[in-house]
């Protein structure tokens, strides 16, 4: 399937806006959208979204033990000798009172520690005794309740209720050579992906470009919902590209003519490439991709581009698994010339 696209005048339900009001419900709870923004038409989860989702996680893990808590203590009365004398039934009803009002002060101490204490996903914030908050694995039980839009595919070929499923799996086979190759493959569940063939992967950059200008004019267009996403300096750029009249409008063109274009109008292109890598170059903000970076937008596109693995992985070229911005210019056919950190804003 190729990559979806809109037009310019026309408002259409592509693929990815189908898709991407998809990922919208799986995170109704939480806030989502690319470069910390709150906007929601776009895919890349935001750390907005992934704090959210710890937050979410952490509070259903208390709400599941206080459950749990309940239900020893009702164990513990159905367990009780009805022949105790009431002065025993006190003192242990005492016993119990002071019992449960340490752990509620423990929870609300462990609370309180963790409120600002970052760990990373498949993890979760746990105080001591002595109120020191540390990281300990996510028991998978504890990941809030799903939806069958929230499935996802792991490396391992294995399908997982939720993104919070698969990491709590990974955390939890920390130290195998297992657990250090999971990793999340693309969202939704596991599917026979087709090999990507070299034709078809020469193709893919073809597809991309002109994805990459479409989803720009998209957000440049007036639009409420897409309002503030760009900034001044990159709706500049962008407006040049939209007001000029050669440009190819969104559409389901043939490879040729989309080689075409690229030749003839080349010029459009060169801000696009540089704008995703910007897009994805933010954990840390270090003119590099790494794999972590790239998983975001290769997940959400893999069940519909098959080829993006294989592309990243040749835009790679010393496999030192970092992709820099002039392997990332080069794999998209922009001229080394062209290829400029300056455009990164």
């Amino acid at each position: 399937m190729k990559l979806s696209r809109v037009t310019k005048n026309k408002k259409r339900i592509t693929p990815m806006k189908k898709w991407k009001r998809k990922l919208h419900q799986k995170s109704i709870s939480t806030s989502q959208i690319p470069k910390d923004s709150a906007s929601d038409d776009y895919f890349i989860p935001s750390e907005a979204f992934r704090e959210a989702e710890r937050a979410a996680s952490h509070n259903y893990h208390i709400k599941h033990e206080e459950q749990r808590e309940r239900a020893r203590e009702n164990e513990n009365v159905d367990a009780s000798e009805p022949g105790e004398s009431q002065g025993a039934k006190k003192a242990e009803s005492s016993l119990n009172e002071d019992e449960s009002s340490t752990e509620g002060n423990l929870r609300v101490y462990d609370i309180d520690a963790c409120m600002n204490f970052q760990c990373k996903r498949g993890h979760m914030c746990k105080a001591d005794q002595q109120g020191k908050p540390h990281c300990v694995c996510q028991d998978p039980m504890t990941c809030p309740p799903t939806k069958l839009l929230d499935q996802v595919c792991g490396t391992d070929n294995q399908t997982y209720a939720s993104s919070c499923h698969l990491f709590a799996t990974k955390c939890r086979l920390e130290g195998t050579k297992k657990g250090h190759q999971l990793q999340l493959d693309y969202f939704g569940a596991c599917k026979s992906i087709p090999a990507c063939t070299d034709f078809e992967v020469t193709q893919f950059p073809l597809r991309m470009r002109d994805w990459l200008k479409n989803i720009l004019m998209q957000l440049y267009e007036p639009n409420p919902e897409h309002g503030g996403y760009l900034n001044e300096k990159q709706r500049n750029k962008v407006k040049k590209i939209y007001l000029d009249e050669k440009r190819l409008l969104a559409g389901d063109h043939s490879i040729d003519l989309l080689l075409r274009d690229f030749k003839k109008n080349y010029h459009m292109y060169v801000y696009p490439v540089h704008w995703q890598f910007s897009e994805l170059d933010q954990h840390p903000m270090d003119r590099v991709l790494t794999h972590s970076e790239l998983a975001p937008l290769r997940a959400s596109l893999v069940p519909m581009e098959h080829c993006i693995t294989r592309f990243f992985d040749e835009c790679d070229p010393n496999k030192d698994k970092h992709i820099t911005l002039k392997e990332w210019g080069h794999c998209f056919g922009i001229k080394e010339e062209d290829i400029d950190e300056n455009l990164l804003f």
